[in-house]
């Protein structure tokens, strides 16, 4: 958990001491703290250990309050500081981190500028390889069984998140409702592109689009479902229309105020361009909802 001591951080800290079913289980937590290196003139001036204390006393402010904190809820929790820029050494440490999860807080601004140009939590996203939970503006929720959606396109990676979940139940609380949600075409019409989109009817008869549909809903829906079920987790059935599904799902998960959302992800590790057009991020830029990206090699 990278930690420091704005709100949003001590958000991410009181979700992790919420996981009361979790940490009746041996947890360990790393918290990590960046702390800027001082200007080299000044660290001159300073010395090598005026310059050390310094980084030990603003590195303890956000460590011993959260490492507190947790413990109070059951985790073994421990910190440590590295000194560096946050873009460049966190994204690198949890590049290389050995940990089955990586949590962290985040300002939760929505808007795609703000979100991948402004965000350290954007940073991470492109080049951490783990599963990433970042927990959006201060507000989390304060319950251990939480409302979990799980977003699925019909590949591997919708499979991996649904994989996360079966095998860490206990991080979703005692009696989690989780549900599975896919998004397909609407059939009946297209988009024509051009200097003005025109909507233009497929000519596929009704009946016949629901049939490819629920198809499609089936096929994506039931080895999700086999994955759950060997973890004692019943989900329901999230069946959405819509030709972007980012903002199909972003919108359902507004509606249906769930307390997170899971989704795989590619890993396109720094290639910040290729993040951009996920799904994934066009459901984060519409919505302040907790999000799991589960990234599998």
């Amino acid at each position: 958990m990278p930690v420091d001591s704005s709100e949003y951080s001590k958000a991410a800290v009181a979700f992790v001491a919420t996981r009361t079913t979790l940490l009746k289980n041996p947890t360990e937590v790393e918290l990590l703290n960046i702390q800027y290196p001082v200007p080299s003139r000044a660290a001159r001036a300073l010395g090598r250990e005026m310059v050390h204390s310094y980084h030990e006393s603003e590195a303890a402010k956000a460590l011993k309050t959260s490492a507190a904190a947790l413990k109070r809820a059951g985790a073994n929790a421990a910190g440590r500081y590295v000194v560096g820029t946050v873009a460049h050494e966190l994204a690198s440490i949890v590049a290389n981190d050995r940990a089955d999860l990586i949590v962290m807080g985040s300002h939760g601004d929505t808007g795609l500028k703000k979100l991948l140009l402004g965000s350290v939590a954007s940073a991470v996203a492109v080049s951490c390889t783990k599963p990433l939970l970042i927990l959006r503006g201060a507000q989390i929720p304060k319950r251990d069984s939480l409302k979990v959606g799980i977003a699925l396109d019909g590949s591997p990676y919708g499979l991996a998140v649904a994989r996360f979940v079966a095998r860490n139940r206990d991080l979703f609380g005692a009696s989690p409702s989780v549900s599975l949600i896919h998004v397909v075409p609407d059939l009946t019409k297209i988009v024509v592109p051009g200097w003005i989109e025109r909507e233009v009817s497929t000519g596929i008869k009704p009946e016949q689009v629901e049939a490819m549909q629920n198809a499609a809903f089936e096929n994506v829906f039931k080895p999700a479902h086999e994955l759950l079920a060997r973890a004692g987790i019943t989900a329901a059935e999230v069946r959405l229309v819509g030709q972007v599904p980012g903002d199909a799902i972003a919108m359902h998960v507004t509606k249906s105020r769930l307390d997170l959302l899971a989704m795989g992800s590619l890993g396109f590790g720094a290639a910040r361009q290729a993040l951009m057009g996920s799904v994934a991020t066009r459901v984060a830029s519409r919505c302040q909802t907790a999000l799991l990206l589960v990234r599998e090699k």
